[in-house]
């Protein structure tokens, strides 16, 4: 049995993670800027202010900071974006800061960063060794993956955990697309062309566990099915899946001019990758098909 601290545990995927770890008889502890109603132990930190009681950090076997402000809700202004940079960028260096400076320190810190780091890509196939893109989410990527260093630099193994689209009824992307599908109104955005890399809720957490196990994975992780779909593809297999007609496009000015910088970043870039590593180490996935995840996803709801 592991001890493993948890920050954003609350989250989508911590919540999942937090349920597989706990099934699986591992002692879980929150870490949080607030208290919730749940079940397990938790630490209060206030990552702005840069508190912390060091004295609740030691004896970890695994910290996962899962904490962020969420990319997605709102049009990324030029406060917005700083929100999005800064509660990654300096959450993750002081966090790392404080497990460098335990006497008995995490043997693993597993670290939220996102498949953005590529930035559009065309169709290009994409493994950890690609370098990263240009533009905000790419930078930010950058500078979110090297905030791990102190940890890294204090001999922690570090892991950083690139996300693709994550599937999930409860939360995310999934639930944002599914009215204008049910009403039939759904379509490809901009060409459809453009490639998405997606991972079911369950893959997230079983690729997770199989990092915290697995201590030949370190660096970089893209968490991702190994079968990326265009929006095409994804937008048809949606409309299957809920027996409903895709066929309204959005074309690339109507996405612009309701999402802004986002649209672009994150809606038409084309980002085409491969889950090399969670392979190379034995991971097998649970829902590797587009339908079958999407079928488990939608029973979540």
């Amino acid at each position: 049995m592991a001890k493993i601290l948890i920050s954003g545990s609350t989250g989508l995927i911590g919540t999942a993670l937090t349920q597989a770890l706990l099934a699986q008889k591992h002692s879980v502890t929150g870490l949080g800027r607030s208290k919730h109603p749940v079940s397990y132990p938790q630490i209060l930190w206030n990552p702005v202010a840069r508190v912390i009681d060091l004295k609740q950090l030691e004896g970890f076997d695994a910290v996962i900071h899962l904490a962020g402000d969420p990319i997605a809700h709102g049009r990324w202004t030029a406060e917005k974006k700083a929100q999005i940079r800064d509660s990654r960028v300096k959450g993750t260096r002081f966090l790392a800061e404080s497990l460098a400076k335990l006497a008995s320190p995490p043997k693993s810190f597993l670290c939220a960063s996102a498949i953005g780091i590529y930035g559009e890509r065309g169709e290009e196939t994409l493994t950890e060794e690609s370098a990263p893109g240009t533009g905000f989410l790419p930078e930010t990527g950058v500078e979110w993956e090297g905030a791990c260093s102190p940890a890294a630099d204090k001999g922690i193994r570090v892991v950083n955990l690139r996300f693709g689209v994550v599937l999930s009824g409860k939360g995310g992307a999934l639930p944002q697309m599914l009215p204008p599908f049910k009403m039939g109104a759904g379509g490809i955005l901009g060409s459809g062309k453009q490639w998405m890399s997606w991972v079911s809720i369950a893959d997230v957490a079983g690729a997770i566990l199989h990092s915290i196990s697995n201590e030949s994975v370190r660096g970089p992780l893209n968490i991702v099915s190994p079968n990326p779909v265009t929006n095409a593809d994804f937008t048809q297999t949606l409309g299957r899946v809920l027996k409903r007609p895709a066929i309204i496009p959005m074309p690339v000015f109507g996405v612009r001019l309701l999402f802004g910088q986002m649209g672009d970043d994150l809606l038409l870039a084309s980002t085409r990758v491969e889950p090399k590593r969670l392979k190379n180490t034995g991971y097998r996935f649970k829902y590797a098909e587009l339908e079958t995840a999407l079928k488990y996803s939608l029973t979540e709801e």
